[in-house]
């Protein structure tokens, strides 16, 4: 699944890049679309697999370090492409793509759980009708619920708010632009330190409290009309977002079975797509017809709404063994503190 989500990002890629034809521009959206995400799941089972139980919060932490860290090279590199052709963009992206597929195919085993003697492999339709018993699990459905509704307030960091600082700030997209740096210079800078220290306590209170930050810094977009000020909320947010991410990750981890951590990853997905379909319509009706400001209080609502949900997760589910925090190590005999 991660080859193949490697070179269908190539082609799609190139495809991008070639066409000038709208009626074209459209199908091809669409599929890409609908597959771009395809090779997620695979990804972070894979991470499950490798990692020990007690070291996959921290290895979500590097993934999301290693991501940011794209994120303030990434544009430098493309802006300078685009200035000599946007299409050395796409063939770059592809050609990329290609190189990973090759490194991943050549260095990485299969980590997927091989079956026993006795059993025989899924055919596509029990793979898919597997799915209802992830469904089934209602713990894990609550806990992809409130994710849901935490993630549509986070996604208009994204979409809205940089609508928002033009028309209500006449913040520019350059200003915009680097807001979004300084998140990422944050998590490059305290995302190892700050796992390394959460990774010790209850992962359903870490949510409620990192959502904490989340409705902080999104309310006080009503409040605060300086650019320093936006800038603070960004790191405020940031916070939160250091602790909710790798925890979230290494919580699906622990909700799914060995052989269906593929499947629970795939329904986790949800938690993104749903915002992302909803979140910037809403968001836009609300910005064109009402105080614009109101956008973010009911973000900080909804947020509340998560941090509860994320307390009742903690004390329904929080004493079961795949939840339990990793423990402190124990330091080295004849090791001081000094």
């Amino acid at each position: 699944m991660i080859l193949f989500g490697l070179i269908f990002s190539a082609l799609s890629t190139l495809g991008f890049g070639l066409v000038n034809d709208l009626s074209i521009l459209y199908p091809l959206a669409i599929v890409v679309g609908l597959l771009s995400n395809i090779s997620h799941p695979a990804h972070e089972a894979m991470i499950a697999d490798i990692l020990p139980e007690k070291k996959r919060q921290e290895g979500f932490g590097i993934l999301r370090v290693v991501g940011n860290l794209s994120w303030i090279i990434g544009p430098t590199i493309g802006g300078f492409l685009a200035n000599i052709n946007f299409f050395y963009l796409f063939v770059i992206d592809a050609i990329i793509s290609c190189f990973v597929a090759v490194v991943i195919f050549r260095t990485i085993p299969e980590t997927k759980p091989a079956l026993h003697a006795h059993e025989k492999g899924e055919s596509f339709l029990q793979t898919v009708a597997g799915y209802r018993f992830v469904l089934r699990d209602t713990a894990f459905v609550s806990f992809i619920i409130a994710n849901i509704i935490m993630l549509l307030v986070y996604q208009q960091m994204y979409g809205s708010l940089s609508v928002y600082l033009r028309d209500n700030h006449g913040i520019n997209p350059q200003g915009y632009g680097f807001l979004m740096t300084t998140s990422a210079i944050t998590v490059v800078l305290f995302q190892f330190w700050l796992t390394r220290n959460i990774k010790h306590l209850p992962p359903f209170l870490m949510m409620a409290f990192g959502t904490i930050f989340y409705m902080v810094g999104f309310v006080l977009f009503g409040i605060v009309t300086t650019y320093i000020l936006f800038a603070l909320n960004i790191v405020i947010i940031t916070i939160g977002e250091m602790i909710i991410m790798p925890t979230s990750q290494a919580l699906v981890a622990g909700f799914a079975p060995a052989e269906m951590r593929g499947r629970y990853m795939a329904i986790a997905g949800l938690s993104w797509a749903i915002p992302s379909t909803i979140g910037p319509g809403a968001a836009g009706y609300i910005l064109d017809n009402y105080n614009p400001n109101l956008l973010w209080y009911i973000g900080g609502a909804l947020c509340g709404v998560s941090v509860l949900a994320y307390y009742a997760l903690h004390l329904r589910l929080g004493a079961r063994k795949q939840f339990a925090p990793a423990k402190e190590e124990a330091m080295p005999l004849g090791a001081t503190t000094d």
